[in-house]
């Protein structure tokens, strides 16, 4: 009989996604618009639209869904607290999320990287779909292919992305703790460019 690794507990885990708008010329930097985490079974634990930190350029409307009118004062919180609400919320969990680094990048909140699982990492998904080690698979695609459901259509929404990255996870749980349980790491590596987003 094969040896059974323990799953962490639900209460442990929680999924993040964050959707950025355009700032600088022509709208080519991130910044952070709407942040939202979710739980083991997908409720909402925390979200809102983000107060800009510097003018907008490109609110990326046509992808985002994004209004100017969500990113004003009563409708979105301040960046600050945004950043202690969420450094509180996920500190000793572990998170669960697509491309996790430009998330905690847009943020600026680091995350032990032991206590990540990234679904634009998990080697077995990349493997399964035939891409290079080096290519990064989009959300949409990890889902259809794998799951056959659609997601951001016809806009981004992170709630939307944080419930699916936790359900690509849930799918593949026993056998990524497994492979943590024997001292292995079952994914690549994120850009070293963004190695600041780890701890």
């Amino acid at each position: 009989m094969a040896q059974k690794y323990p799953i962490p507990p639900p209460e442990k885990y929680l999924a993040l996604a964050t959707t950025s708008v355009g700032c600088g010329p022509g709208g080519g930097t991130p910044m952070i618009a709407r942040v939202a985490l979710v739980d083991y079974r997908g409720q909402t634990v925390f979200s809102t639209f983000v107060l800009p930190t510097n003018p907008v350029t490109d609110y990326r409307t046509h992808t985002t869904g994004i209004q100017p009118s969500d990113l004003q004062q009563g409708s979105a919180m301040p960046w600050n607290d945004v950043q202690d609400r969420v450094a509180l919320l996920i500190r000793d969990k572990i998170l669960v999320g697509h491309s996790l680094w430009q998330d905690l990048s847009v943020l600026g909140v680091p995350h032990p990287a032991v206590a990540t699982r990234d679904v634009a990492l998990y080697q077995p998904f990349r493997i399964a779909l035939r891409f290079s080690p080096n290519s990064v698979i989009g959300l949409p695609t990890l889902m259809w292919q794998l799951m056959r459901r659609k997601v951001q259509e016809p806009h981004v929404c992170a709630l939307e992305s944080a419930r699916a990255t936790l359900d690509l996870y849930r799918s593949h749980a026993v056998e990524w703790e497994a492979t943590i349980s024997r001292g292995q790491w079952p994914s690549f590596l994120p850009p070293s460019t963004f190695s600041k987003c780890y701890l």
